[in-house]
């Protein structure tokens, strides 16, 4: 039966998941990147992009653990692009150019309609307006019995947390601070919803925590 899972997300050891004033010049706001350092680094993150190298390890191989029996993707729009409100146009297709690293179908939370976006590389995105339910059956009938990740962002996150459908989530503490920005866990109960930690590695980049339900 297919899962849905939280991989590589990272916080700062003060909670936050994006810094602050987040825009289209700082994608993660002031100071954000810094989160993903230890991914950007690893051997996993190069090949996905098409370059040699990396580290190998425990940053690694959690990194790696994302990309395995993933059939659809479920983003929030913040996570799509910095465009608030109607969509002025058809210019904005994300982040990532013109072959996204998702490869199959991803489904964006949004407001806002908008036709389906084919992108080379196998990812098509859709715009899904009727709630995270929806968008998770969506995204289920898409994988065909593999699982679904969802990649964020951390307001994202807490909306299918509090409602009790994330299976497993794997975050990232990365050794730096933010002191403001989107928090992720502050305002949830997580043994009340059931989950537990099941992981706990420390690394060189960051300390790696899993939790399930």
């Amino acid at each position: 039966m297919a899962r849905l899972r939280v991989h590589n997300f990272s916080v700062s050891l003060d909670g936050y998941g994006a810094g602050p004033a987040q825009s289209l010049d700082t994608p993660l706001g002031v100071g954000g990147e810094q989160l993903h350092e230890w991914f950007v680094a690893t051997r996993t993150f190069k090949q996905v992009y098409g370059e040699a190298g990396g580290t190998t390890g425990v940053d690694d191989d959690f990194a790696g653990r994302s990309f395995k029996n993933v059939g659809a993707w479920i983003l929030g729009r913040n996570m799509f692009g910095p465009i608030r409100g109607p969509w002025p146009d058809d210019a904005w297709k994300g982040w990532w150019g013109d072959d996204p690293p998702y490869h199959a179908d991803v489904f964006v939370l949004t407001h806002h309609p908008r036709a389906s976006i084919p992108m080379a590389g196998g990812t098509t995105f859709h715009f899904v307006t009727d709630g995270i339910h929806a968008a998770l059956d969506r995204a289920k009938a898409a994988a065909k019995g593999r699982d679904v990740q969802l990649g964020g962002g951390a307001a994202t996150i807490l909306q299918y947390l509090r409602a009790g459908l994330i299976d497993e989530m794997h975050v990232a503490i990365a050794p730096i601070l933010l002191g403001s920005g989107e928090q992720l866990l502050g305002s949830v109960d997580l043994l009340q919803l059931g989950y537990r930690c099941v992981e706990h590695v420390p690394a060189a980049g960051a300390t790696h925590i899993v939790l399930k339900k």
